[in-house]
């Protein structure tokens, strides 16, 4: 039997054909930057023997103005042609196939030297972009060119040009860039001039069995952006021009409508990919929380794409090809879009992980031997950070117990898969279930253990988690006042609501009091009147006329925190904006340097820089932090017994499952 047939089917590209349908999406990892090419070639490598058609590189700048930031890697030099020949060499000794992705970020490089369209300052950018001239135009044309020629030399199989997202080439595409009135400007025979232009002159330069995908913005998700017809108008000339493949973007990085997080729904953008594909006869391929093989399935069983874009749930798992065309989806650790170490990474200049896989990017450092002296380990505590030290410890050949208090397995993640917006966390504790079974994970439910249960073993991890944090507040202890686990556990909450404490889990609370019903996550047209997200043959850029239009508020909420800042700003770097937003729409009061004075029958009394506050409300939820929960581990070491302790039992802050599941992988690895 053929698992995800349609999935698994060849595409024929004249010459060449690619053994199935899924590619590898450009993400950018800062391995390049690194220097460090054995460990680039292993990062693509392990991803090419996992089973993927095709492989897109993070974006390469054609030349230092066109970089996403300076000293942003790309191929200026023999050098670096030698360099890039160590990766497609990985590449293809793994039997893949490697595409390298051509980026030159226009107003959008972090640089005073940045380069655009026209003189239009980025909101995402400090920086006012110099306008080209026509010269100047031909030169950015010539170093993309070169970047191509220099990438057939590498070895590489074929070229992603980026045209959408915002960058340089779409700059020159919309009026809410392009101010110009010459060639390049104006109609939009001459904004897509520049686009078309590079296409013809790479195809020209690169010869007819060479990959050349080119990056289409179907939807800008901007004011004056691309119209419906502009963009069939450029997919055509962009097919005619000589493209191979036309790879979807959806919205600016400036735009103001998430379109990856773990909040959008899965495929949201699939249905413009499907309006698209019969106005060209080159594949078209899909992109965006696409995260499984059955939602890839439908898409491409649906007629919808000729093929599928996944980046991210290739650094959760490199084997997703693999092991869907074997039958075991189930193992496919899952891209639950949290962003928290791959993008929240990356716009930090840190290094690219994921929080489901520490060994994203760590290929060749964080390594899981199998181990030549097996041990009886004990683990206690199945939370994210014991659950992945028992996979991983089991995994490499010790004898693993793993000792949970509660009926169930999940810990605390069991609370963020209650929350709208947070259900691929439901997927990733199922995850967990059947890694600890295939691994061989002796279970044992309803044990809350004790230092004479654990003397027998020659290692014991401590992963009890945390407790919520003493609030202090006189009052406290009334009937109108519940804990973030009791609300989320579904306790009954009343129709006006203090939260106090304005962290990750307070805004989690919040999001979960304001809805009722269906979430929009779960309901795509729900979620596109929230976000305002229209039909770019309507309006151009694909804003809805009338704007965001979210549902009532389920409730009355206040969310509050001590710190004289704005609330959320400690959130995700790239997610923080998002739930700042949902909140807003909702008619949340978000409230800082609040002190607390105490809780009383009307509701909550305060008091801020202009005075005293009664808050009248019918349920406070304390939300205020939480301490390491070390009993056990301090009941151990006075028995005499030194356990590693790690996740929120180590460190309570905020909750880091990214921390905590990456403690627990490393430790696993070392034991």
């Amino acid at each position: 039997m053929t698992h995800y047939p349609h999935l698994m089917e060849p595409l024929d590209l004249g010459f060449v054909t690619l053994p199935n349908r899924v590619l590898m999406g450009s993400m950018h990892t800062g391995l390049e930057e690194t220097g460090d090419w054995a460990r680039v070639a292993e990062f693509y490598a392990t991803r090419a023997r996992g089973g993927v058609a095709l492989i897109v590189t993070g974006g390469m700048a054609p030349n230092a103005e066109g970089g996403v930031f300076p000293g942003a890697a790309g191929l200026y030099s023999a050098r670096d042609i030698a360099n890039h020949r160590r990766v497609t060499d990985a590449v293809h000794a793994a039997g893949g196939r490697i595409a390298m992705q051509i980026l030159h970020a226009g107003r959008y490089a972090y640089s005073k030297d940045c380069v655009s369209a026209s003189a239009v300052k980025s909101p995402i950018s400090p920086f006012v972009p110099r306008e080209l001239d026509a010269a100047g135009i031909e030169a950015q044309i010539a170093d993309i060119v070169t970047a191509a020629v220099r990438a057939r030399e590498a070895g590489y199989d074929g070229v992603e040009i980026m045209g959408s997202e915002g960058y340089f080439l779409n700059q020159f595409l919309a009026r809410h860039v392009n101010k110009r009135t010459d060639q390049w400007g104006g109609d939009y025979a001459n904004r897509m001039r520049l686009p078309v232009e590079v296409v013809r002159r790479v195809r020209e330069a690169v010869g007819a069995d060479f990959i050349l995908i080119y990056r289409i913005s179907l939807i800008d998700l901007v004011p004056d952006g691309s119209s419906w017809d502009e963009v069939v108008l450029l997919a055509k000339a962009i097919e005619a021009a000589g493209a191979t493949l036309l790879n979807t973007g959806i919205g600016w990085h400036e735009a103001r409508v998430p379109t990856i997080a773990t909040s959008v729904p899965r495929a949201a953008f699939a249905w413009l990919t499907a309006r698209l594909r019969p106005e060209v006869s080159i594949p078209v391929i899909t992109s965006n929380r696409i995260n499984t093989p059955d939602v890839a399935e439908g898409i491409l069983a649906g007629g919808q794409a000729d093929m599928v874009s996944m980046a991210r749930p290739f650094l959760a798992d490199p084997d997703f090809v693999a092991k869907a065309a074997a039958g075991r989806a189930a193992e496919i650790a899952p891209c639950i879009a949290c962003n928290q170490a791959c993008l929240d990474h990356t716009f930090s200049g840190k290094l690219t992980s994921c929080l489901v896989n520490p060994r994203a990017c760590a290929e060749t450092e964080l390594v899981y031997t199998p181990t030549s002296a097996p041990k009886r380990v004990a683990v206690v505590g199945a939370g994210a950070a014991g659950m992945m030290c028992a996979i991983v410890a089991a995994q490499r050949g010790h004898r693993v117990d793993l000792f949970e208090a509660s009926a169930e397995v999940g810990g605390l993640l069991n609370l963020a898969k209650a929350v709208p917006g947070k259900e691929e966390f439901r997927g990733l504790v199922d995850w967990f279930g059947v890694m600890l079974s295939n691994a061989g994970v002796q279970l044992h439910l309803n044990h809350r253990a004790t230092a004479q249960d654990l003397a027998g073993y020659d290692e014991v991890v401590v992963a009890t988690g945390v407790l919520p944090r003493d609030a202090g507040i006189a009052g406290q202890d009334a009937a109108n006042v519940l804990g973030y686990e009791a609300v989320l556990k579904g306790a009954a909450v009343g129709k006006r609501v203090a939260v106090v404490g304005a962290g990750g889990i307070g805004f989690d609370v919040a999001e979960y009091l304001v809805h009722a019903g269906k979430s929009p996550t779960e309901d795509l047209d729900l979620w596109r009147r929230e976000w305002g997200v229209g039909d770019p043959a309507d309006v151009a850029g694909g804003l809805a006329a009338n704007g965001p239009q979210p549902e009532a508020p389920a409730r009355h909420v206040v969310l509050l925190q001590r710190k004289a800042e704005k609330p959320g700003r400690r959130l995700g770097k790239t997610t923080g904006w998002i739930h700042r937003a949902a909140l807003q729409m909702k008619r949340v009061q978000m409230r800082g340097g609040v002190s607390y004075d105490a809780v009383v029958p009307e509701g909550l009394q305060i008091s801020t820089s202009e005075g005293p506050e009664l808050l009248a409300v019918d349920t406070v939820v304390m939300c205020a932090g939480q301490v390491p929960n070390r009993g056990l581990a301090d009941a151990l070491e006075a028995a005499g017994i030194t356990p590693h302790v790690i996740g929120g039992a180590d460190v309570a802050a905020e909750l880091d499952a990214k921390r905590a599941i990456d403690q627990g992988a490393r430790l696993g690895a070392a034991l």
